[in-house]
């Protein structure tokens, strides 16, 4: 494995930790400032949303100099955003806070899997980039469940100042590790928005919004689903995000591999089964063990979408690749909006904690639909065609 491959996991570590690590500390946060808990939830949504538009607005500013000064800039600002979120003296600030975070996420993912992809052969490229968001699973298992824990027993405050000190561990590890690459010479913004009029370009973004965002549903209000619905005590919701982070792990591992062998299939049984049990996750509420279970699924299945989502754009925009990579990202957090929205509208209603679980459930099962129909659209497109759309770049050493 390439030691840059570790650099980019290690700030993905940090990114991962302070997007995920929110879902454990909404009953205190919205306690501490005296809102609601659909309130707190808006620290998710401003959080995607700030994703959904600082992808393509950072990538667009980063055209003209290297990938990898951009990667340690983008971490600079995530650092500052955690600092201002861990020092915040009202809920406004504390969700400008998040917002100004999250601004480095969508660049940085995208930016660094177009890195990773161009450090291996073609054939293991979804595997590369599942190496990278191996640093974002990993943080669900260590970096959420730590974070959770210092939150509940200090203060959520001291946990985003922790949160900032891995951003610092992250930049110094990209500024050492990641070399400086060759990058294309129509890495411009006109030669990058020529990806967009691929169409299966713009379905896989569809599907990323729609799938990713059936698990935000459902895990943007696990704690008071937990606490309130199953009978776990506060103290166990550490715990039960740790396990979903063992699912996102094992989840995201199984999803580079098979990418790379059979991507469309992959996409077909993950969110037919994230659709199945998200709708079980209803039931299954209701009972400790089966509850549990459901978590680690939902994980699983969640992240198994991620690498062959990532890689389908990226083969599809292959001749600009940097701009479509980060507004993908962007588009697994505008599902997270969406869903972390939905949900709490659904509870706002008196529909219950576990009502999100059913929006969870349709998102995913369009997003499944929306699979068939690009496959479909592949069938009658001829591939060179898709190829045709856009040309390929000249590469330049900077």
């Amino acid at each position: 494995m390439p030691l840059a491959l570790l650099a980019l996991a290690i700030g993905a570590f940090g990114i991962g930790t302070t997007e995920f690590v929110i879902m454990g500390l909404l009953p205190e946060i919205a306690g501490d400032y005296g809102v609601s808990i659909p309130t707190a939830g808006l620290l998710v949504t401003g959080y995607a949303i700030g994703v959904v538009i600082g992808a393509p607005l950072m990538t667009v500013l980063g055209t003209r100099i290297s990938r990898k000064t951009m990667l340690i800039l983008l971490m600079g600002l995530f650092v500052v955003g955690n600092l201002l979120s861990a020092l915040a003296p009202s809920f406004g600030v504390m969700l400008t806070g998040r917002i100004v975070a999250s601004l480095a996420h969508g660049a940085f993912f995208g930016i660094g899997s177009v890195v990773a992809a161009d450090l291996v052969a073609p054939d293991k490229k979804a595997g590369a980039i599942a190496t990278m968001f191996t640093g974002l699973t990993i943080a669900n298992i260590v970096g959420v469940p730590l974070g959770t824990f210092i939150g509940q027993a200090v203060g959520w405050r001291t946990t985003f100042a922790v949160v900032a000190a891995l951003g610092v561990v992250g930049l110094l590890g990209i500024a050492r590790l990641v070399p400086a690459m060759p990058r294309p010479e129509g890495a411009r913004l006109r030669g990058e928005l020529i990806a967009f009029r691929n169409p299966q370009v713009l379905l896989a973004m569809a599907m990323t919004v729609l799938g990713f965002g059936g698990v935000f549903a459902a895990i943007t209000y696990v704690a008071p689903m937990m606490t309130h619905v199953a009978g776990y005590s506060d103290g166990a919701v550490t715990w039960l995000l740790m396990l979903f982070g063992v699912g996102m792990f094992v989840g995201n591992l199984l999803g580079g591999r098979y990418a790379d062998r059979k991507l469309m299939p992959m996409l077909y049984t993950t969110l037919g089964g994230l659709a199945v049990v998200l709708a079980l996750f209803t039931v299954f509420a209701h009972n400790k063990i089966l509850a549990a279970i459901a978590i680690l699924l939902v994980g699983a299945l969640g992240f198994a979408t991620v690498p062959p989502l990532q890689k389908r754009v990226l083969d599809q925009a292959h001749g600009a690749p940097t701009l479509a990579s980060a507004v993908n990202i962007g588009a697994f957090n505008l599902g997270n909006a969406l869903a972390a929205w939905l949900g709490g509208l659904v509870i706002a209603a008196g529909l219950g904690y576990t009502a999100p679980n059913w929006v969870g459930a349709v998102l995913a099962a369009a997003a499944l639909v929306l699979a068939f129909r690009s496959a479909a659209l592949e069938r009658r497109t001829p591939a060179r065609e898709a190829a045709a759309a856009v040309p390929a770049p000249t590469l330049v050493h900077r």
